[in-house]
């Protein structure tokens, strides 16, 4: 369940969305290559997503509460695009659960219906990218285009 992976189902509307950013994180890591902080990719990551025009908004925070009671904490999200993707950029040696279980929890909280966990410290960057579904859609709203991420299109291919 937890790979990154090189196809994606084609007829969903988030499939051009989720292409733009995974297109723009490449050109981060083209760029940067590995072995930079997070915050490092973060601020190159906003950069290209702002040159092809998504909206992002970034560091959103997130108040917590527990059973309807603020608990007076809240947690950011590294950015969320367009209204509809969370985004969170790592720079670790190697994936772990815990990062994907990140993910799903602020997908939850932000009622985002698509994530995409994307770790830089990777020689090539799709090997990275892992995308995740929200786990509040029920199975019969689930978004088809659920699945490992692709590499975007380039102008040599």
């Amino acid at each position: 369940m937890f790979a990154p992976g090189r196809s994606m189902l084609t007829d969903s509307p988030h499939n051009p969305l989720t292409r733009e950013i995974i297109g723009a994180a490449i050109e981060v890591h083209r760029v940067l290559g590995p072995g930079l902080l997070e915050s490092a990719y973060l601020r190159a990551l906003q950069f290209e997503l702002a040159s092809r025009n998504l909206r992002f908004v970034r560091q959103t925070v997130i108040p917590m509460a527990y059973k309807g009671t603020n608990l007076g904490t809240s947690y950011r999200v590294d950015l969320i695009v367009e209204d509809r993707i969370v985004v969170e950029v790592k720079a670790v040696e190697k994936v772990l659960p815990v990062h994907e279980a990140q993910v799903l929890t602020y997908l939850r909280l932000t009622a985002c219906p698509f994530g995409l966990l994307i770790n830089f410290n990777v020689a090539k960057l799709i090997d990275g990218v892992y995308r995740l579904v929200n786990p509040l859609l029920s199975k019969g709203n689930q978004p088809e285009d659920a699945g490992p991420a692709e590499e975007p299109k380039t102008a040599e291919g």
